[in-house]
C-alpha cells in the first residue's frame, strides 16, 4: 500500500501562490489515480482535482478550474497543486489521495489511501 505526506500549506495573501506537494512511498503512484481534496471547518472534504494513474487524464473542480494545476514526477513519486489567484474561499485543510481502482472518481469515497492534510489560509 501507499503512504502519503503532504506540505507546502501555509498563509497567503487573496491573490497569491501555493504549491503544495504530496509524497508518496510504498507504492508508485503510477499505480493510482492520484486526488486532492480540501475541508473548511464545518464543511464536508470536497473534489479539488485528480491526475489518472497515466498522467493523462485531470479533472478539476469548478471552483478551482483556471487557478489550479495537478502535476505529478514520477521519478521523485511526488503529485503537487499549483494553486494560483488564491481566494478567501480557498481556506480549507488540503488532501491527498490515492485510488487503486482508476475510477477516475470526484467522490472522496472511492480513495483508499489519504494523507494527513496540509492547512492553507487565504487571507482578505
Amino acid at each position: 500500500q501507499v503512504q502519503l505526506e503532504e506540505s507546502g500549506g501555509g498563509l497567503v495573501q487573496a491573490g497569491g501562490s501555493l504549491r503544495l506537494s504530496c509524497a508518496a512511498s510504498g507504492r508508485g503512484i503510477s499505480d493510482y489515480d492520484m486526488g486532492w481534496f480540501r475541508q473548511a471547518p464545518g464543511n464536508e472534504r470536497e473534489f479539488v482535482t485528480l491526475i489518472s494513474r497515466s498522467g493523462i487524464t485531470t479533472k478539476y473542480a469548478d471552483s478551482v478550474k483556471g487557478r489550479f494545476t495537478i502535476s505529478r514526477d514520477t521519478a521523485k513519486n511526488t503529485v503537487y497543486l499549483q494553486m494560483n489567484r488564491l481566494q478567501v474561499e480557498d481556506t480549507a485543510v488540503y488532501y491527498c489521495a490515492a485510488d487503486a481502482h482508476n475510477s477516475r472518481a470526484r467522490a472522496s469515497s472511492a480513495y483508499e489511501y489519504w494523507g494527513q492534510g496540509t492547512q492553507v489560509t487565504v487571507s482578505s
